[in-house]
């Protein structure tokens, strides 16, 4: 049962975030041969405020 986390900042569609699992569901069933069914997959959002990269946080760049 493979199980892929993806951590992001929050802003992207409903639409973007499906596409995207749909995606790494398929290479999860492509390159391990798992079944389809078994394939978990997840986007963990940070709010812009709880993100920071070099030094800015999300909401001030």
């Amino acid at each position: 049962m493979p199980e892929v986390h993806v951590f992001c900042a929050a802003g992207r569609t409903r639409e973007q975030k499906v596409k995207l699992m749909k995606k790494i569901s398929d290479a999860v069933v492509e390159e391990f041969g798992a079944a389809i069914g078994s394939v978990t997959v997840q986007i963990i959002e940070a709010p812009l405020a709880d993100k920071m990269k070099g030094g800015i946080p999300f909401d001030e760049r």
